[in-house]
Parts: C-alpha cells; structure tokens; sequence
C-alpha cells in the first residue's frame, strides 16, 4: 500500500470520525430540552404539598443557559384554579465574566413572573406537608451558584375568595434584585445578599425596599428597609370595611417600616400615616354614619395639626409563628404625633439585623463587635439609599 493510499485512508476515517462527532452532537442538541424538562418537572412534582409543571424548554448552549417557560405551581387541593406561581419566562445562565475570576456562578432572570397567594387555596395545605426546605428546590433548578437574580415587572397578589366582597390587595411592576446569594463567605452578623426592589401598589402607591438578607435559608435572614407612599386609601376601603366598619370617601395613606429576621425571629416595626382623610359615605346607613362620626372625630382630636396626618408607630416582635404588636406603645404614639412631636414621614433607621438576635446568640460577642456589625449595617442602608437616589 503506497504513502498516498494510506493517507487518503486515514483522511477518509477522520472524516467519518468527525461526521459521527456532529451528528451526536447534533442529537443531544435535539434531545437536550426534552431531557431538562424532564428534569424540572420531576424537580417540581417533588414540592410536598403542590403539583406544577413546564410547557417548555428552550437551550442556548452558547450562553451556557436554558429558558423555562410557562411553569406554574399550584396547591394539590386548591379550591381555585389560580396558579399559586405563574412564571411565564426564567432564563438561568452562567456568568461568564465571573468565569475570569475562577468562579462558576449562576444569573436568574425572571420576567413577568406571577405569585398569587389564594388563602382558601394555601389553607388546604397540611403542615405535615409543607415545603420543608423550600431551598433545596432552588438548588435543584440551579445546581450552579446563584450569583444575581433580577426580576422584571412581576406582580404579587394577596386573595380572599370567600370574603364579602372579595378581598384583593395586589402589587404590580415589581423590579427586583439580589445580588451575592451563595457564592460569597457570610461575614459574622453580616447578611451576604443585597436586595433592591420597587413596584406599584393598589391604590397606585409608590412601594420601595432596600435592605439585605440571607436567602439560601429555609427561613430567610434579612435586614429591610421598606415604605409605601401616596397609597389612595378609598383602594383599601373593603379591607376597612370588612375589619373595622369604615368607608373613606378620600384620603392617603403612607406606610414606612423597618424589618430584621434572625432565627425565625423578627423584630421591628410599621409606621403608617393617615393624610387629608374623610370618612362617611353619602350611602352609609345609620349605624355605620354614626360609627364612622364617632372615629372621624377620634381621628380629628388625636391629628397634628402642622403635618395634618393621623399616625402612629407599631411596634413588631417574636418568633415568625407568634409575632405579637405592642398594643400600648401603639396607643402612645397616636397620642405622641398627635399632639407633641409629628413623625417624620421617612423611615426611622431604628432596627438593626444584631436587634434581631436573641441573648444566647449575643452573650459571645463583645460590645465593640456589636457596635461594629451596626456601624456596617448602616453604611450599607445608606450606600443603598444613595444608589435609590441617584
């Protein structure tokens, strides 16, 4: 066999050779998406308490990413049919700049993303049942560190069936992101994942929330900022109907808070601000005029007169499961912006994620450790608010 022969030969086989190379490459190309979808929806098929699934799945081997689209989860013996999530499109890719930098993380983009928690449907959820580490479904999906996730015009709804009327407190054109949530070392008393979000409330008001936390956590820890402004409150008129016989023929309302989470306990508190407000329907009967009268002018009597608001301070405390308001303190701050010192209509900066901790947690830290842990909670709450500004 002369040189040429076999060299023809071997051209021929490396041929064949890389021929058999794209044609599998080209098949698991094809059978690629089938093969995640299976995975996700026996991922989802194993939430204790819930049945969901995806209608497709879409790989971009280029991005190193994989697009979910239209999964929804739902309770098993939901009383309706609305979907408890509605996620119309997930895209999870690698970040390639952080490839440069010798890590291997993960971005979660999710867009118009739906949560509508139905409290007839999630009521029929046994608590033998329940999500019992709702993380690990998380990390299924995303076997990658989660380096950012964003989402994009969500909305979050809040849904009373039963009640008379319907009870539907809803938030909408939800912009969210978190940064940091697993691939960064947790620094004592320091939450990795910085949060930002905003979105549009019933009664168009204004909601903004800056903070930071610890999500890879059956029960999140976190440290938030949060205030809802310029709210129509005649939008919430079924709520204060339904709980405390009250209509507003007008009026806004200003919600300011601050929320630490350590251990399944919370600790903090929700400063709401009643401005320009009128009771009494012209369609109110007898009864509910003269309730309606008797609160106007409780309402009246107790408002600052400078700032023209009704308000008060509502202090929060105790394990996730048994959070009790401070009654009293309440009272007294009616009084206290009433007729000696308005509230500011801004959040505090009162509660720390240390405020959270309970003494045992406390006992081996020292006080210039304490004071420091503040001291970066505080800078990092002001960095946020800078960038919210600008």
């Amino acid at each position: 066999m002369t040189k040429s022969t076999q060299l023809k030969k071997r051209s021929k086989k490396k041929r064949y050779i890389i021929l058999v190379l794209i044609a599998i490459i080209i098949i698991l190309r094809l059978l690629l998406p089938r093969i995640v979808k299976g995975y996700v929806n026996k991922t989802l098929a194993n939430v204790p308490g819930y049945y969901g699934q995806v209608e497709d799945i879409d790989i971009s081997l280029l991005r190193g990413a994989y697009i979910i689209k239209g999964l929804y989860l739902n309770t098993v013996n939901a009383q309706t049919q609305i979907p408890f999530l509605n996620f119309p499109k997930i895209d999870i890719s690698v970040q390639w700049k952080s490839l440069f930098k010798g890590k291997i993380v993960s971005e979660i983009i999710m867009f118009n993303p739906e949560v509508t928690y139905v409290l007839e449907d999630q009521s029929e959820i046994n608590e033998d049942s329940d999500l019992n580490d709702w993380t690990k479904i998380l990390t299924d999906l995303v076997p990658l560190e989660i380096n950012n996730f964003t989402i994009y015009k969500g909305k979050i709804d809040l849904v009373k069936a039963t009640s008379d009327p319907a009870l539907d407190v809803y938030m909408h054109q939800v912009e969210f992101t978190a940064d940091n949530l697993r691939n960064v070392i947790q620094q004592e008393l320091v939450l990795p994942s910085t949060i930002r979000g905003s979105g549009v409330s019933i009664g168009g008001g204004r909601f903004d929330i800056d903070g930071a936390m610890n999500l890879i956590k059956t029960i999140p820890d976190l440290n938030i900022d949060f205030e809802l402004t310029e709210v129509d409150v005649t939008s919430v008129n079924g709520f204060a109907r339904n709980y405390g016989g009250l209509d507003f023929e007008k009026g806004k309302i200003d919600i300011y808070g601050e929320i630490a989470i350590a251990n399944s306990y919370l600790k903090g508190y929700v400063k709401p601000l009643l401005k320009e407000s009128k009771l009494i329907g012209k369609d109110d009967d007898f009864l509910n005029t003269v309730w309606e009268g008797f609160v106007g002018l409780f309402k009246f009597l107790l408002k600052n007169k400078e700032t023209r608001t009704f308000a008060t301070k509502v202090p929060l405390e105790g394990d996730l499961e048994n959070v009790e308001a401070g009654v009293w303190p309440t009272v007294i701050n009616i009084f206290k912006n009433g007729w000696i010192q308005a509230f500011n209509q801004e959040v505090d900066q009162d509660i720390d994620f240390i405020d959270a901790l309970q003494q045992d947690e406390l006992d081996g830290l020292s006080r210039k450790e304490r004071r420091a842990s503040r001291k970066i909670q505080r800078q990092k709450k002001r960095e946020e608010k800078e960038k919210k500004k600008q």
